[in-house]
């Protein structure tokens, strides 16, 4: 589960958090999202999902002030062994995420996870 401080402010219609985030060594990575669980952001989703993500997580919760969010999670297979993300698909697939997320006027700063947080 995404720590979610607030539901006040979403990030845009529906979507409270979006992470963008890969296990060590951090070439494949993964969207991490907490969305609107009474009217889940469709437009979102099927931007998310027509980059060729998919989803992978969907885990409901009320958040402590009564909002009921979803985390989903996304990933997209490479063709690098494992199916993880070549330099090349890397560049590509995040560069492609940042150009449909930035239509939702939703910035972020790819991240690799600590080892702690990755395998927990």
């Amino acid at each position: 589960m995404l720590f979610l401080k607030s539901t006040a402010a979403p990030v845009a219609p529906g979507v409270y958090v979006v992470d963008v985030a890969a296990k060590p060594p951090g070439k494949t990575f993964m969207i991490y999202t907490a969305l609107d669980a009474t009217t889940p952001p469709a437009e979102f989703i099927q931007a998310v999902e027509g980059l060729g993500f998919k989803q992978v997580l969907s885990k409901p919760y009320t958040h402590h002030d009564g909002k009921k969010i979803v985390d989903m999670h996304f990933q997209k297979a490479g063709t690098d062994i494992f199916e993880g993300w070549t330099a090349a698909e890397k560049e590509t697939n995040l560069a492609q995420l940042a150009e449909a997320l930035g239509k939702f006027n939703i910035q972020f700063t790819p991240r690799v996870m600590s080892l702690a947080e990755a395998f927990r």
